[in-house]
């Protein structure tokens, strides 16, 4: 099997299916690589599932896909609106990349409306909940294909 697609996650989404459930709805993390997962297998890809609420780990993980990953598909969540150091390190990626946020970021407060992430992105998915993540997998299949 070819190099897999690095799933990504950024802070406070390990707190999925807790963590604001009438904007984050109630499937977990756990939930959505499972889903993940399955999509992967009958798309004919593998899948990488990471996260971490620190910024300089989001870093070294991009840095390592580098090396091991085909494409990137990244939820950075609050990173999204202030981190120029995973921007960078999307730059340096050769492989496609796509954005995914579970909740509308145009729809919320202004601060969220610009990203920093969408510079580097081939596409975004925002606001379609959990079903984000399988639709940029699909959109990942057709880039990769």
């Amino acid at each position: 099997m070819s190099k897999p697609i690095l799933i990504l996650n950024g802070p406070n989404l390990n707190l999925l299916g807790t963590r604001q459930p009438e904007v984050y709805g109630g499937d977990t993390l756990a939930d959505v690589e499972r889903d993940c997962a399955a999509l992967a297998a009958e798309l004919g890809l593998d899948v990488q599932f990471q996260q971490s609420n620190h910024e300089g780990a989001l870093v070294e993980m991009i840095q390592e896909a580098r090396e091991t990953s085909a494409g990137i598909i990244i939820n950075p969540a609050a990173y999204s609106h202030t981190s120029v150091a995973i921007l960078d390190a999307l730059n340096m990626f050769d492989g496609p990349v796509l954005e995914v946020h579970i909740s509308n970021i145009h729809k919320r407060e202004a601060f969220r409306h610009h990203s920093y992430i969408s510079a580097r992105a081939e596409g975004v998915i925002a606001g379609f909940g959990v079903e984000g993540y399988q639709l940029a997998l699909r959109r990942m299949a057709s880039l990769l294909g």
